[in-house]
């Protein structure tokens, strides 16, 4: 249990081995795209994230985290709910640092809340192997996902030195997302946001 599955960023290629080895069933990428996708469920909407203006339902967030390479069971309460969205709003500190410096500063306070050592399991050889940071292997959703989400976004800043992601630069959209690649920092959270912000521009230059 607990252990990401990479999220397909393009079609199924039907001349791959639908059977990978499981080594490459889980990335840095994919736990920071997780948690992007978390924190914007839980907090991408308030922008001053103290609660989120819809709190999404435990079958939601179930689906959610299925839809990231959670495999089953994945049952929540609302408990759990509660405790994804605090680590969610801890987590969207890091995000939006405005350089590397603050970023690893806000990492360093949230690993300090940290219960566990690093440690590498297998979850009893049902997944690959690969590195935790919370107390248990079953540990609460809430502190499973701050400890995950805080050893992935620490290792891109390693990675790359720069923040590992940011707050869409659009005045209307509130969500997070990571700086993926070397190439410049992204402004928006997608393309969508972009061209809207575009095209407002251009509305304004010839009003």
């Amino acid at each position: 249990m607990r252990y990401i599955l990479p999220v397909p960023s393009s079609p199924p290629n039907p001349n791959r081995n639908p059977n990978p080895d499981r080594s490459t069933r889980h990335s840095i990428e994919a736990v920071a795209r997780r948690t992007v996708a978390l924190v914007n469920a839980l907090t991408g909407d308030d922008p001053a994230t103290d609660q989120a203006p819809t709190t999404p339902s435990p079958e939601s967030l179930a689906a959610l985290l299925r839809a990231h390479g959670e495999p089953d069971p994945v049952e929540l309460t609302p408990t759990d709910v509660t405790d994804l969205h605090a680590a969610a709003v801890l987590l969207r500190t890091v995000f939006v640092a405005q350089d590397v410096d603050t970023a690893a500063s806000a990492l360093n306070r949230l690993l300090r809340r940290g219960r566990g050592t690093l440690r590498l399991t297998s979850h009893d050889g049902r997944g690959p192997w690969h590195p935790h940071l919370d107390g248990d292997d079953d540990a609460p959703w809430g502190e499973w996902f701050l400890a995950s989400s805080c050893l992935a976004l620490t290792i891109l800043v390693w990675d790359r030195q720069r923040p590992p992601g940011g707050v869409c630069a659009s005045g209307t959209c509130r969500r997070v997302f990571t700086n993926e690649g070397s190439g410049r920092p992204r402004r928006y959270c997608s393309r969508r946001c972009a061209t809207r912000e575009r095209v407002a521009a251009h509305r304004r230059a010839h009003a």
